[in-house]
């Protein structure tokens, strides 16, 4: 009986030590494959965007609204940041994402419909989902591969006024449906 109970106590020990082990495992792994050697969250991070090799991290930031006018600093996206910022339309939330890719500055719809993600990442000139990791062209907004690739990330017409990136709500909410249901007008 002794026996058997130490062979309980040893097999359950022996489970615990081996699920401790996977977690701290699947977390260096995840970390390591993602290129974060930091402990910081994916919302945080500020590589530089569009640079070869560098994986540009989500960093959110407030937009400005003034009637029907959004705003953002130029300086955030010229920083070589991708930012996210989110605006509220008739009681509905939508994300966006802004980032710079040969000198060219993007506005874009930050949802990915089929996986609700509504953060991405930026390596070189390709957008990636960090929820269902499905690429995207910066450029172009298409989809390269994954799940919700048929979801091609709509561009927002803007203006450079002074110090900051300018568009309307009307501009935003349109480039939000387009990427909710692709090939809205």
């Amino acid at each position: 009986m002794k026996t058997r109970v130490v062979l309980i106590a040893l097999a359950a020990l022996a489970l615990i030590l081996a699920g401790t082990l996977a977690v701290v495992g699947y977390t260096a792994y995840g970390s390591w494959r993602d290129g974060n050697t930091s402990s910081s969250s994916c919302c945080r991070g500020s590589s530089p965007a569009g640079t070869t090799g560098e994986t540009a991290q989500p960093t959110w930031i407030d937009a400005q609204v003034e009637g029907n006018t959004v705003s953002i600093p130029l300086s955030e996206v010229d920083s070589g940041k991708i930012v996210h910022f989110r605006i509220t339309s008739e009681g509905t939330s939508m994300a966006f994402m802004a980032y710079k890719l040969g000198g060219e500055i993007y506005v874009r719809a930050a949802i990915c419909p089929p996986c609700r993600s509504e953060s991405f990442s930026l390596t070189g000139d390709t957008l990636d989902c960090n929820t269902c990791h499905t690429k995207f062209k910066a450029g172009t907004g298409k989809g390269i591969s994954g799940a919700c690739q048929n979801y091609p990330k709509a561009e927002v017409t803007y203006t450079i006024t002074g110090d900051r990136i300018t568009m309307t709500i009307g501009d935003l909410v349109t480039a939000y449906q387009n990427t909710q249901s692709p090939g809205l007008s």
